[in-house]
């Protein structure tokens, strides 16, 4: 079983990102402050963990938690700003959007621009604490959720299935039907496609 949290601090909020390495949509983050007496087994990474456990685990944890709060940037701002710094702004927008304020914060990873919140970075830190898996398996969710809602709108690129990650389909079918809105342009061999919307 995981460890609960990574400070002595009881309200300590883990924070993890979904969607970094996408050629489309947006990037999600979520922030959690998980109660001391929260306890789940098959809680864990969420890349580690099936469709059908990710699901049952985000109704535990937004049942349970203390707080929880998601960020989003879209492609056109993550163009604006460029990616590691649009996973800061939607950490940071997590981090605000919670109702009970941390004394602490938690980060998956090895970087993140300072808060006002004291903080941590901890490398694979959804496999070691339970509060940051916990953010992983609803920036996970959430930001899927969102991929199939796109993919409602334009099917030609299967979103409900890559999450606009950059699999050879997905590829095929920018080479074939262009850029659309929620593609990522700035993304260096996206540049030389035309935008198609």
């Amino acid at each position: 079983m995981l460890s609960l949290k990574y400070s002595n601090f009881e309200l300590e909020a883990g924070i993890d990102e979904a969607g970094r390495g996408c050629l489309a949509g947006p990037v999600v983050a979520a922030a959690v402050i998980l109660p001391l007496d929260f306890q789940e087994e098959k809680l864990n990474d969420s890349k580690k963990l099936t469709h059908k456990d990710r699901l049952l685990l985000r109704e535990i944890i937004l049942q349970k938690a203390i707080s929880w709060q998601i960020g989003v940037v879209d492609a056109p701002r993550i163009d604006e700003i460029n990616i590691l710094q649009a996973t800061f702004e939607a950490m940071h927008r997590a981090i605000d959007g919670l109702s009970v304020k941390p004394i602490f914060l938690a980060i998956d990873g090895n970087r993140f621009r300072s808060h006002a919140i004291p903080s941590a970075t901890i490398i694979k830190g959804d496999g070691k604490f339970a509060n940051i898996a916990a953010a992983s398996i609803l920036a996970k969710t959430f930001r899927d959720e969102i991929m199939e809602e796109l993919h409602l709108e334009d099917n030609r690129y299967a979103w409900n299935e890559n999450k606009g990650y950059p699999t050879l389909a997905h590829k095929e079918a920018i080479a074939l039907h262009g850029l659309t809105k929620y593609h990522r342009r700035s993304f260096r061999w996206q540049k030389n496609i035309t935008l198609f919307d």
